[in-house]
């Protein structure tokens, strides 16, 4: 007996239609992930804006020491005078001792170094490029306040200190473009200059201190 082909298997029930409602929870979805994007770039560029100093530089973090009473901005009142280019002859700097401006090609070692007899400013200055601070002091300083400043600078990075004939003042704090004259190694604003300014100073991110000269003028 002959039997009749098999018939073929239905065919799949077809998926059921997206409904209107799921549409719209992805597409609710899809918006607040887009806003959540776009705040997070939002926070990202204030951030990055508050990295600006106040001369409107970016990329080194440097404060621009504005609660520092007495602070001397060179960046906004002569930037002019913050010339980065090498020299190989002595110049006289408009301010004393210098805080930044053209300087010799070889930089003064900055890693804690507390030299006892004045330096070469060409060099000093290259170390402050660098991100260090520079401690200076007036020759017969009292040898305790000689002292109190050499505990500041022995065995930081980024921090020298020496001697310095001629300027007015017992003690002046040097980063590039700013400066600090104080009387006492006591003034509190000699730890928040140096908190704010040492290598954040620096006008060559990354630039060692170490393998510097270290020879002296006296």
């Amino acid at each position: 007996m002959a039997y009749p082909p098999p018939s073929p298997p239905p065919p799949p029930p077809a998926a059921p239609p997206k409904s209107r409602n799921g549409l719209l929870i992805g597409l609710l979805v899809a918006g607040v992930v887009a806003v959540v994007m776009l705040s997070a770039c939002g926070i990202g560029g204030f951030l990055l804006y508050r990295e600006y100093d106040d001369s409107g530089e970016a990329g080194n973090g440097s404060s621009s020491g504005a609660e520092i009473e007495d602070l001397i901005n060179y960046r906004k009142t002569s930037p002019a005078a913050l010339s980065q280019s090498h020299i190989t002859s002595p110049i006289t700097y408009p301010m004393t001792p210098p805080a930044g401006g053209p300087h010799f090609g070889d930089w003064q070692n900055c890693v804690g170094d507390v030299y006892t007899a004045p330096i070469v400013d060409g060099n000093a200055v290259h170390s402050l490029e660098h991100g260090a601070v520079w401690i200076t002091h007036k020759p017969g300083l009292g040898a305790s306040d000689v002292e109190s400043l050499a505990a500041k600078v022995r065995g930081q990075a980024y921090m020298m200190m020496s001697p310095y004939p001629g300027q007015s003042s017992p003690i002046s704090l040097q980063a590039w473009g700013y400066q600090l004259a104080v009387d006492s190694a006591d003034d509190d604003r000699i730890d928040e200059f140096i908190r704010q300014f040492r290598q954040t100073a620096t006008m060559e991110p990354g630039a060692t201190c170490a393998a510097g000269i270290t020879t002296t003028t006296g």
